[in-house]
């Protein structure tokens, strides 16, 4: 009797962590840009540990209505690969490694970390 319930309750914790979730992994540190605001002012966005692998449109750029944000500064632990285009789409796009950043002359709208 008590290796049935030992073996009921091993099968029970193999299914709980078989189905927990896993966490997503981010990147550490902060992705910071600069953007104009609708009206018309100069301001800095930013991305506390964003997600790795995931398309993120930044905010106050993200739209063709708007204009693309600019000097970009990956001031996190992983490559960020950022995109003139939203949704990380379009053949420009360019590469900072961690601790880079870029001059005013680099317009985006989106970015992607390894």
């Amino acid at each position: 009797m008590r290796l049935r319930h030992t073996v009921a309750a091993a099968l029970g914790a193999l299914t709980l962590v078989v189905t927990l979730p896993t966490a997503a992994s981010a990147a550490s540190g902060q992705f910071r840009y600069t953007y104009e605001t609708e009206e018309g002012y100069e301001a800095v966005g930013f991305l506390n540990d964003p997600p790795s692998g995931a398309c993120v449109n930044l905010p106050g750029a993200d739209s063709d209505a708007l204009p693309p944000a600019y000097a970009p500064k990956n001031i996190t632990d992983a490559s960020a690969t950022v995109f003139l285009s939203a949704d990380c789409e379009g053949d420009v796009y360019y590469t900072l490694r961690p601790g880079g950043g870029a001059s005013d002359r680099l317009k985006v709208r989106s970015v992607v970390f390894s």
